[in-house]
């Protein structure tokens, strides 16, 4: 049976530490997954749910993007891809009687976890102006409300459609349909906080702002390089990849701040060494690098392969690419003291790093958030394609660039035209197709709608899933601005934060979750998701759904588009919420790749969308070439006495969604509010191990920002850097710290004090 929610905010006053754990997975892995499985859907449910997941036949896993292999396990799932499902597919309910109970002022206080702990929205819900519950509304009134408040704007650009990165294909497309149809581009999306540093640096330097490599390609190479990424927690299916690819002979590189369970030692649950033996040894050299020393660490070992005879693919670099002299020249003028400096390593560790490099014909690097959350990231992710161009690993086979994406489906939709600077070809080809005239102006990214609400200049924020107030930068900043909006509405499966800081009215409508089956007027219906190595296939829930008054993302598309373009629109969405057939035939002739989409989709496993610069080597850039960089190189530094510190996840989370209170691979049990800290560090800060400190952001305006209340954990973190989890930390980011280019929260590189305080100081659950 089925565990009942949390009666109340579970204490967290005293977590429990213990030393780090040194392997990832195994019989524990197996044992948390089916425990909180059995708690939130049952014993029959969870066998029914889990042996769905990721299959040909079966649901793609809400969790994470990344791909399955042809040849799948019966049990083609991680931990928290379990968790994932295991949210989703909850037998608790939120019905309207939990609203009348819980004022929204009383639920405001309650943490994220909590909130999410009781179980699936089953209707409509409306906060009128003034009001603080909720009350049912029925669906024809919830849409008219959004669509009174759309019509009494006085420009389309004062509205704001935000997408979490769990949207199907087919409901992003129909989403930023309408948004254009009605006026805006303003199409914010997750990943303008995520890997928007790795598209704007991919597009410039190959044509294509995605990864270049297939799964097969990882298990080909000679030499893996993940930087700024902990797979075992937040991609956890890849480290079956990472262990196949070591078995055929590959090397792995370690790149991060903080040695992480996962890559020292995998324990594959799907075979018996991974059960009962020692596992793999994944990671062969650590590089423990300070944080925002990446784009240093490459550009040196940009410099040394160019010092070294024969080490240069000169055919390749003379035939594919562009701009070689000016990067070369600024490589070798490099500075070895900042170098060492900024990342921390002493020489002797990149000449290791260097050595595997000129020993390895087909290199793959991975990276995430790690790199992608830094002022200087998109130079970073330059200088990593910088580094492959240099010996011809970009279209060679067991070769290329692996941005992992941390959500499922979150390039599929930037793919579908969620992007609030749409390309001019993608533009025309709808015109063409729908017989209207897009919006050419760009619209407003996350941070910049932030702005905007915060200005009043953007009056009704439309998020399709997500939680934008727990995952965006400046908390006090944010839920102001939020709360100066006319409207706020969310298409959601499950309670959040977002849907307790509302504007002026607040709307909360349910939504079909990947799990369940999607019964329209054209018969049972499927969608399709993108992973992150451009792989499109279809997933179809399987469960009834958790209320019969759920709606799916492209019926609530196709009802509001009506009732909001009316017969302005020629476009036939009453037809595409009956059949999706009819909106993948759309996309089709729209978006590049997906010719025949139908029929290809169809396929057992799907198709692979192609690549141009992995295909044939043709790198559709503003040169025709794959283009070499030269940006300056960044040394991060904090202040006398200050640290730099990361935002990172806790094993027991994805994204905001916060599944427990463990962090256990780290040694963290029933807390979440801890800073790790290297001991000679906090010594020197006179913070011994199990005290409490405030973490107080210094930005460079002079203003600053406070997290109080974090339990002090001495760690084997990098010399001068610190770690905490958010959302819990998001409120130390300043709006304005950004990444150049992209625009990026710089969430992995702030400057922070740590004053020492009691463990009364304040907090309240929701911090």
């Amino acid at each position: 049976m089925a565990g009942k929610p949390p009666a109340g905010d579970p204490v967290q006053d005293a977590p429990d530490v213990t030393l780090p754990q040194r392997a990832a997975a195994g019989l524990p892995a197996v044992g948390h997954s089916l425990r909180m499985a059995r708690q939130q859907m049952g014993v029959r449910r969870t066998a029914l749910t889990l042996l769905k997941v990721n299959q040909k036949d079966g649901f793609d896993c809400p969790g994470c993007a990344w791909p399955e292999p042809d040849k799948r396990h019966t049990a083609e799932f991680c931990e928290n891809g379990a968790k994932a499902v295991a949210e989703e597919a909850t037998l608790r309910r939120v019905t309207p009687g939990f609203f009348a109970e819980h004022p929204v002022s009383s639920l405001a206080a309650r943490s994220g976890y909590w909130l999410g702990q009781q179980g699936r929205i089953t209707q409509p819900m409306y906060l009128p102006e003034g009001a603080d519950r909720y009350e049912p509304v029925p669906w024809e009134r919830a849409l008219d409300i959004v669509a009174e408040e759309l019509a009494a704007l006085d420009s389309p650009d004062e509205a704001v459609f935000y997408t979490s990165g769990r949207t199907s294909n087919e409901a992003a497309f129909l989403y930023q349909l309408f948004a254009r149809e009605f006026g805006t581009n303003n199409l914010p999306d997750c990943s303008n906080m995520c890997h928007e540093s790795s598209g704007s640096a991919l597009t410039e330097t190959l044509g294509v702002g995605k990864g270049s490599v297939l799964l097969e390609d990882l298990h080909r190479a000679d030499l893996i390089i993940v930087a700024g990424q902990n797979p075992g927690t937040n991609h956890p299916r890849m480290l079956s990849a990472l262990e196949k690819a070591k078995q055929g002979g590959a090397r792995i590189i370690t790149v991060n701040p903080l040695p992480e369970a996962g890559m020292e030692r995998f324990r594959n649950p799907q075979t018996s060494r991974g059960l009962a033996g020692a596992g793999t040894a994944l990671t062969d050299l650590f590089l423990q690098i300070r944080l925002g020393g990446d784009q240093a660490l490459f550009r040196a070992l940009n410099r040394l392969v160019l010092e070294t005879p024969g080490a240069v693919d000169e055919e390749f670099v003379r035939e594919h690419t562009h701009g070689f002299e000016e990067f070369a020249a600024a490589a070798r003028a490099h500075d070895w003291d900042g170098t060492l400096r900024a990342t921390g390593l002493d020489r002797e560790a990149i000449d290791r790093a260097l050595g595997m490099v000129l020993g390895s014909r087909r290199i793959v690097v991975c990276w995430a958030m790690g790199l992608t959350q830094h002022k200087h990231a998109v130079p970073t992710i330059k200088e990593v394609v910088n580094f492959l161009l240099l010996r011809g690993n970009i279209g060679r086979p067991g070769a290329g660039v692996c941005p992992v994406r941390g959500h499922s489906n979150v390039q599929g939709d930037r793919t579908m035209g969620i992007f609030e600077r749409p390309a001019p070809a993608f533009l025309d080809a709808l015109e063409k197709e729908f017989g209207f005239a897009p919006p050419r102006e760009h619209g407003l990214d996350v941070v910049r709608s932030i702005r905007a609400l915060r200005d009043g200049a953007a009056k009704v924020f439309f998020a399709m899933g997500g939680n934008f107030v727990a995952a965006t930068p400046d908390t006090e900043v944010t839920e102001a601005a939020v709360r100066r909006a006319r409207l706020t509405v969310h298409v959601s499966t499950k309670l959040n934060r977002s849907h307790v800081v509302t504007g002026a009215r607040a709307l909360i409508l349910p939504t079909l979750g990947r799990t369940e089956r999607d019964l329209q007027d054209g018969g049972e219906q499927f969608v399709t998701v993108e992973d992150s190595m451009g792989m499109v296939h279809a997933s179809r829930g399987r469960l009834e759904p958790a209320s019969g008054h759920l709606l799916s993302e492209p019926a609530i598309v196709c009802r509001l588009a009506r009732r909001v373009l009316g017969e302005n629109s020629r476009t036939p969405w009453e037809e595409f919420e009956k059949d999706y057939a009819r909106i993948r035939d759309r996309i089709s002739r729209v978006v590049p790749g997906f010719e025949d989409f139908e029929t290809k989709v169809r396929r057992p496993g799907g198709f692979t969308l192609p690549h141009a610069p992995r295909d044939n080597r043709r790198f559709p850039t503003a040169t025709g070439r794959a283009n070499f960089t030269a940006a300056p190189v960044e040394y991060p530094e904090a202040p006398e006495g200050r640290l730099l510190l990361q935002t990172l996840r806790s094993h027991d989370q994805y994204n905001t969604t916060i599944y427990g209170l463990d962090d256990r691979y780290r040694g963290i049990r029933n807390g979440r509010r801890v800073v790790l800290v290297h001991p000679e560090d906090a010594r020197s800060l006179g913070l011994p191990d199990g005290s409490y400190t405030d973490l107080v952001s210094e930005w460079q305006d002079g203003s600053e920002r406070r997290a109080p209340g974090f339990r002090v954990v001495h760690y084997p973190t990098a010399r001068g850097c610190a770690a905490a989890y958010y959302p819990e930390t998001n409120v130390l980011v300043p709006l304005d710290a950004t990444a150049d280019t992209s625009n990026t929260p710089a969430s992995k590189s702030l400057v922070v004090r740590l004053e020492k305080t009691s463990p009364e100081s304040g907090v309240t659950a929701h911090s």
